[in-house]
């Protein structure tokens, strides 16, 4: 198969399963819509928070930003604690628990930097921003209280001191004072003595302001600050769910589901459908492709209806059929099928009506003595036929004039108890020379090969087959079990008929055939065209009488 038909062959594909297609797409976006449409919108609202690192002094190289980092994650797995959300929902009169509020808070550091971004979700927009910035200040409250402890007991114990060495100062300062002026050696001394003593005091005091001061600044300078950057505002259109975008997605998928499981059961489907198939499969051409056809006015569709593309088909068949066989004249043909119900009989006489339209004498004999249908599809009556002529040896007065010239019919008869043996015989080969003696053509409509060996028998007689298949019923097993029969006996194999070929199921084959022949063959056409169409296409004409005598094949005489 050529690419571009193998691209064809994929687009009917998709054009045959097209329903499937679309009921998967809609059919996904639908629920999915739908489910969107009743989900409650969820907001998010995301606040910013910067950490400013302690400075140091000392280590101003890569090794440095490491603990920053170190410092980041750490934050980022404390903003969602418990002791922290719990806060936040004591502040706020929620009613849940911490577990489930961590749930909503999503912390993460942008990128590289020293930037956290803290969002929460809510139904509420309001709400949602509401709890992002008062997560961001109780967490910055917690951390600055945290901080601060650790010089909280130095401090307080340096406060302490200085206020018990402040005591001391001003205990001494009133011994002084009430001295007053010293008159004898020994108050002289003792003031000399309490000068020192307070001299010694002041002294303390002031190294101990010194180092509470320098404390407070160390506790200043080395306490990590986190600060609040950016606050969290009310969301304006929700997070989730997106309808428009969830939909198209769901559409999109239920899409490429459909065409998967539209390839997946072509490629599960063992049925013959297109002529590709026959030739792939069966190693067959394809003689014809016969459309479904309204059998309200009978199963003769060439009578019936002859300019509808089905009776165009036979006729199509008929000149193929003389193609098939160029060297050796087509005097006796079998037509059969792998299994029954595939429309052998209705094929076999409409294509005795077509070739006896193109001018040639054709009689159309029913062999299938089990279950016969060519006396139904003629109208005729069934006695006699063909069972009567084999035992007899002759058909004479058997033979039923057709619908119209040039056609003979000769219907099954009785149905004996033993059709094989009857067929096998050489009475029947007589009478099917017999036959071939008087018209130019003899088709003999045979029961199917699979379930009995009938057709085999009468394949060993005739000068080729057609096997007839039912588009996408007929399946490849049953045609390959049925070509194979027919080569183990030797019989001859023109090719194939694809039988009840929907219009829309067809394949691009039938489609292209279709729309020419009703583009140039449809009545309303017809009606337009001055030039009166012949009773026979000349094509048909050509291919079935001076086709078949360039080939060497005489008419005889009747």
């Amino acid at each position: 198969m050529s690419e571009e038909n193998e691209l064809l062959r994929y687009l009917w594909i998709v054009r045959r399963w097209l329903w499937l297609v679309l009921l998967t797409t809609f059919l996904a976006a639908g629920v999915v819509l739908v489910v969107n449409l009743y989900t409650a919108p969820v907001y998010s609202a995301a606040a910013t928070l910067l950490i400013k690192p302690a400075p140091s002094v000392t280590n101003i190289d890569y090794t440095s930003a490491l603990p920053s980092e170190r410092l980041v994650r750490t934050y980022i797995q404390m903003i969602p604690s418990p002791s922290v959300l719990g806060k936040v929902i004591e502040q706020l009169g929620l009613q849940e628990s911490p577990g489930n509020l961590a749930k909503r808070v999503k912390v993460q550091a942008v990128g590289d930097t020293l930037v956290v971004r803290l969002s929460v979700e809510d139904t509420d927009p309001a709400r949602a921003a509401l709890l992002a910035n008062t997560i961001a200040e109780v967490f910055i409250a917690q951390n600055r209280a945290l901080q601060e402890d650790r010089y909280t007991a130095s401090l307080s114990s340096m406060r302490d001191q200085l206020d018990e060495t402040a005591a001391l100062i001003a205990a001494t300062q009133a011994q002084i004072e009430a001295m007053g002026t010293p008159e004898t050696p020994e108050e002289r001394t003792e003031l000399a003595r309490l000068e020192t003593v307070l001299a010694s005091y002041r002294n303390t005091y002031a190294n101990l302001l010194q180092g509470y001061e320098q404390m407070r600044l160390a506790a200043g300078m080395t306490s990590d600050n986190v600060l609040l950057f950016q606050p969290a505002e009310v969301p304006g259109a929700p997070v989730r769910p997106k309808t428009l975008n969830n939909t198209a997605m769901a559409g999109a998928v239920g899409l490429v589901l459909g065409l998967i499981a539209s390839f997946l059961i072509e490629y599960l489907d063992d049925t013959i459908k297109s002529p590709d198939d026959a030739q792939r499969d069966l190693g067959l051409g394809t003689l014809a492709m016969i459309g479904r056809f309204n059998r309200a006015d009978g199963e003769l569709v060439t009578l019936a209806d002859p300019l509808s593309p089905a009776a165009e088909a036979f006729r199509l068949l008929r000149t193929n059929l003389w193609f098939s066989s160029v060297d050796q004249p087509v005097r006796k043909v079998l037509i059969t099928s792998p299994g029954p119900l595939e429309g052998k009989s209705v094929v076999a006489a409409n294509l005795g009506v077509v070739i006896a339209q193109a001018g040639l004498r054709v009689a159309v004999v029913d062999a299938d003595l089990r279950r016969p249908r060519q006396h139904h599809i003629f109208g005729i009556h069934s006695r006699g036929g063909l069972s009567r002529s084999v035992m007899e040896g002759t058909t004479d007065g058997r033979v039923h004039p057709g619908p119209l010239e040039g056609l003979a019919l000769l219907p099954a008869g009785e149905l004996p108890p033993n059709p094989v043996e009857l067929l096998a015989s050489r009475r029947m080969s007589a009478l099917l020379e017999e036959l071939a003696g008087q018209v130019d053509v003899v088709l003999i409509d045979s029961p199917p090969i699979l379930p009995i060996a009938d057709a085999i028998v009468l394949a060993q007689r005739v000068d080729g087959v057609v096997l007839v298949l039912e588009a996408g019923k007929t399946s490849r097993t049953a045609a390959r079990q049925a070509v194979e029969r027919l080569e183990q006996v030797g019989g001859r194999l023109f090719g194939v008929v694809l039988n009840g070929v929907p219009f829309r199921r067809g394949g691009y084959y039938y489609y292209y055939y279709n729309r020419y022949y009703n583009q140039y063959y449809s009545p309303r056409k017809r009606k337009g065209n001055r030039k009166k169409r012949p009773q026979t296409d000349d094509l048909a004409s050509q291919g079935s009488g001076e086709g078949v005598q360039g080939s060497g094949q005489e008419k005889p005489s009747a």
